[in-house]
């Protein structure tokens, strides 16, 4: 091979190189700070933010029917049992409580697991649900990762990467 070959080549895999660097980088902060978010007045580039609650107004999916009749009793209070925030208790209002990361979370879990906007429990139709706001670890509800929105009962346990909570009455 002729030394100009050698030299384009160095060249070539010196970019493809910086290139795959810079990707990893980006995907770290993403991780790491969430997705950028557009400023007032300017759109975003990627067509906005994908960490942001999706809006109430939409209709959820129908719970799926309590299997027990203990499952019709309505929680009151949200019990964090394990985790950085064990012992913390929280009572349900009227208004929704929010898990995740993000500063503006009802509950914020500082755990490398939980997504910006990871859960939120709100009350319809007389009801506690929980709703997974499209996490990437999921959320567990009595050890299974839930596939939908679901109504609470007093003993769910409710885990978001390492902290895990109970509702009580």
């Amino acid at each position: 091979m002729s030394e100009f070959t050698v030299t384009v080549f160095r060249l070539a895999f010196f970019i493809i190189l910086w290139l795959f660097v810079l990707g990893v980088a980006g995907v770290l902060r993403r991780d790491i700070f969430g997705p950028r978010k557009a400023r007032a007045g300017r759109k975003s580039r990627r067509g906005g933010s994908k960490s942001a609650p999706p809006p109430p107004s939409r209709p959820a999916p129908a719970p799926r029917p309590a299997a027990a009749p203990a499952a019709h009793a309505h929680p009151g209070t949200i019990r964090i049992t394990d985790g950085p925030l064990a012992g913390q208790t929280l009572m349900l209002s009227g208004a929704p409580v929010t898990f995740g990361r993000a500063p503006d979370n009802t509950i914020i879990i500082n755990d490398d697991f939980a997504s910006s906007h990871h859960a939120r429990i709100s009350a319809k139709n007389g009801a506690w649900m929980l709703e997974d706001l499209g996490s990437t670890n999921g959320t567990i509800v009595d050890g299974s990762r839930m596939t939908g929105p679901i109504q609470l009962a007093i003993g769910t346990r409710i885990t978001i990467g390492h902290t895990t909570l109970e509702t009580q009455s």
